[in-house]
């Protein structure tokens, strides 16, 4: 079946074969409902159509009482007495009333009875032999087209029985006419039934455009009824009205009960002490009452307008909007508008820009707060010509708590922080949380730098003190980069840049100070820049080269094997020093390809030597806390062809804390390999007994600073060198000395017990051809004078 898209309300878009229960539109429930409309008008029309059929076979029988017998006659009547009397019956029975649902099958349906109709009129015709050009012929032709009519009238909302009925009994009175030689009366009568189906649909195609018409007005109905019910019943909206003179009139129960007051009492009110409440005598009005006020005065239409209002003594928040009133001479005539009580949107409101401005962890403000704070701070400072301060705080040693106990003792730890921050705090300064465990303060006013200063010590000491959490006490400390503003920058965002700049450079100085920003601060950054941007494309460019230091044995002088040794030329900045491009390049990620580039280039060289001389190449932290660290070290060994014994990769205790990074796992299965371990830089860091008897060391290495401390007589750096070379001894671990220039430090590490020696005494750093010869020629103690 076909469906029609269109509406049933507009008429040139129902079809006929919807019209005849056929077909359905789109919205066939719509459809439903109206074809229960048609049986139920159909219904209504029975009782007219029995008569009408009752009153026809009457007067056919009395047209027909002298010519055709009594019991054909009779026989015929009864006939159609019973199929009137069924149809009525039928009609009066059915189930459908206006507002229900009908099926197509129960509007196909009627098509039986207008056809057992048309054949029950059809008899006389053919029967009972009338002659068309008789008196009793016409009298019969008059009787069938009004009882015709009568049907059409009764019949039109069934249009499918209609046709069935008309169509059928003027195709047996024209086909009656043909036999009887009136062709001009058959052609009458044909055009005659047409005429009457074409009103029939008619009427029914209007009946069908008016139900859909009432059914989309009463879904409107319903519509508004729901929403004028919710709207009395939220008691959220009200009318007001006022006259020229700002008096309330014509207060409805609703706006009486938003206001707290009865109905007689509010009306004539001024609209504006029904607002104010109890502030209408004192004047401590609020800045959208005065608002109101002035629009109330000028007479200007507003909307959205917000303002507390007090309600029994409690504070709530309206919305209002309202229009001017006018009267046919152009008279004003007050004010007619409507009101929202908009007090739990405004508090949730609220709750969503607290959790947009504060951290939900410390219950700081956060980043955003903060920064809006700093920025009336310098508006502020510029326009009386003052000054502000912005403090960047960085916890120090904070995440090795995360790292050890765990991210709830941690956030624990930063909600104590924020207490003893905010505890700092007075009505001058304002503490945000900017994320992680960075902190700042904004001092609105800055005159005093004393003051500032002092703060930002106390913000030391205060974080430095021992917390105590779940039975652990713990350490953190605190750097902060300090700035003023205008002077460190003009904008918010330059001063946070100068801040930060100085933070940078408290970390450096060894945390646990605080540091004012300096200009050259910038050109530093800036250098840094510039240099990370070079350092990115050094590799590529071929600026990197290694230079080769000999490790001799402290005993006999002979050569042990080299240290791998990275250095930058960069046209631009000439040979740039490890001490300052290593940093950077762990900063900027860039060091795992750099060490990488290392390793490989440094066992490719070794590869080339005797099989006696090994190759040392240092290693960092961040290499190993890749887990396919070991996939290159196996790829490097196996490209280059070096034996895995005679590769040794030196690491700093730094490892060790962060083993929960997995670094320990991945020298374990470097081992595994056969590649030797050397523990460098021993005794300047936090060191530990435990990951040395953990982990195979096959050598540890003693800082130069001990070396130099011990051939000065410092008791305590010959102490540690006895120390160290006594543990490793007993852990079977070789010892090299690490910074001997002469012959007498030479001579005292060799006393001191120490097996390897390493120092300008017995070489600098070799470019790779100087190397490549004295790894081949070898090492005597002739070659060390």
């Amino acid at each position: 079946m076909s469906q029609d898209t269109a509406p049933a309300s507009d008429p040139s878009a129902i079809r006929f074969t919807q019209l005849l229960g056929l077909a359905d539109g789109a919205d066939t429930a719509q459809w439903a409902r109206i074809r229960s409309t048609q049986l139920d008008a159909g219904r209504q029309l029975a009782l007219f159509l029995l008569a009408a059929n009752l009153l026809g076979a009457a007067m056919t029988v009395t047209l027909y009482a002298a010519e055709i017998p009594h019991l054909l006659l009779a026989g015929w009547a009864a006939l159609v007495g019973v199929v009137a009397v069924t149809v009525a019956i039928r009609r009066l029975a059915t189930r459908h009333r206006d507002g229900g649902y009908a099926t197509q099958t129960d509007l196909r349906a009627t098509v039986l009875e207008g056809a057992a109709l048309a054949a029950a009129w059809s008899v006389p015709g053919f029967v009972f032999n009338t002659d068309p050009g008789s008196d009793s012929g016409y009298v019969l032709w008059m009787i069938l087209s009004l009882l015709m009519t009568a049907g059409a009238v009764a019949m039109a909302p069934l249009a499918l029985a209609t046709i069935a009925f008309v169509g059928g009994l003027g195709l047996a009175m024209s086909a009656e006419l043909v036999l009887g030689g009136s062709y001009t009366g058959a052609c009458a009568t044909i055009l005659f039934t047409v005429l009457l189906i074409i009103v029939c649909l008619n009427r029914a195609r209007s009946l069908v455009v008016i139900r859909a018409s009432q059914m989309a007005l009463g879904e409107r109905d319903e519509t508004v009824s729901l929403l004028l019910r919710e709207f009395e019943e939220t008691n959220a909206d009200w009318l007001w009205e006022t006259d020229a003179a700002r008096r309330v009139v014509k207060a409805s129960p609703r706006f009486a009960y938003a206001c707290g007051l009865d109905p007689l009492t509010i009306e004539g009110m001024s609209f504006l002490q029904v607002l104010a409440g109890s502030a209408w005598e004192t004047g401590a009005f609020s800045a959208g009452l005065r608002t109101l006020a002035d629009k109330l005065k000028t007479r200007e239409s507003f909307r959205d307008l917000r303002l507390p209002v007090e309600v029994n003594g409690e504070e709530r928040w309206w919305e209002l909007a309202a229009s001017p009133r006018f009267d046919e001479a152009g008279t004003f005539c007050g004010f007619r508008g409507v009101g929202s009580d908009v007090t739990e949107q405004r508090a949730s409101a609220d709750k969503i820009n607290r959790m947009a401005r504060f951290d939900t962890l410390t219950g700081l403000p956060n980043r955003l707060m903060v920064n809006e704070t700093l920025a009336r701070a310098m508006a502020d400072a510029d326009r009386w010509g003052g000054r502000c301060a912005f403090m960047m705080i960085d916890l120090d040693r904070f995440k090795a708590v995360n790292d050890t106990l765990g991210h709830p003792i941690g956030d624990r730890l930063l909600g104590r922080v924020s207490e003893r921050l905010a505890q700092l705090m007075g009505e001058n300064e304002t503490c945000g949380r900017l994320g992680g465990d960075e902190f700042a303060v904004v001092m609105r006013d800055a005159t005093d730098t004393k003051a500032v200063e002092s703060l930002a010590s106390r913000i030391i000491e205060t974080l430095s003190r021992p917390y105590e959490l779940d039975a652990h006490t713990l350490y953190i400390g605190a750097s902060v980069g300090l700035a003023i503003g205008p002077r460190d920058g003009r904008t918010s965002e330059m001063l946070i840049r100068s801040a930060d700049l100085a933070l940078y450079r408290a970390k450096d100085a060894g945390r646990g100070v605080y540091h004012a920003y300096e200009p050259e601060l910038h050109v530093q950054a800036e250098e840094r820049r510039v240099l990370e941007m070079a350092l990115r494309q050094a590799l590529e460019k071929n600026e990197m080269h290694l230079h080769y230091q000999p490790v001799v044995d402290a005993g006999t002088g002979n050569l042990k094997g080299f240290e791998a040794l990275l250095r930058w030329h960069n046209p631009q900045f000439g040979n740039v020093s490890p001490v300052k491009f290593i940093p950077l390049a762990e900063d900027a990620r860039l060091i795992q390809p750099i060490g990488e580039w290392v390793l490989r280039t440094a066992c490719a060289e070794a590869a080339q030597w005797p099989s006696e001389v090994r190759i040392a190449v240092n290693v960092s932290p961040d290499q190993l806390q890749n887990p396919n660290f070991v996939t290159v070290v196996t790829s490097a060994l196996a490209s280059s062809g070096l034996s895995a014994e005679r590769l040794e990769l030196e690491v700093t205790e730094s490892v060790f804390m962060h083993e929960g990074l997995g670094a320990t796992k991945v020298l374990e299965r470097i081992l595994d390999l056969g590649v030797r371990l050397s523990l460098d830089d021993f005794g300047t860091g936090y060191s530990s007994l435990g990951y040395l008897s953990r982990t195979r060391f096959s050598s540890i290495k003693i800082d130069r600073s001990f070396v130099q401390g011990a051939s000065q007589g410092v008791k305590e750096a010959i102490a540690i060198i006895r120390a160290v070379v006594a543990l490793a001894q007993s852990l079977g671990m070789a010892t090299t000395a690490e910074g001997v220039e002469t012959e007498a430090e030479h001579r005292m590490v060799q006393d001191l017990g120490c097996t390897k020696v390493q120092g300008y005494y017995f070489g600098r750093p070799l470019p790779v051809e100087e190397a490549r010869a004295l790894a081949r020629r070898g090492w005597d103690t002739s070659a060390a004078a």
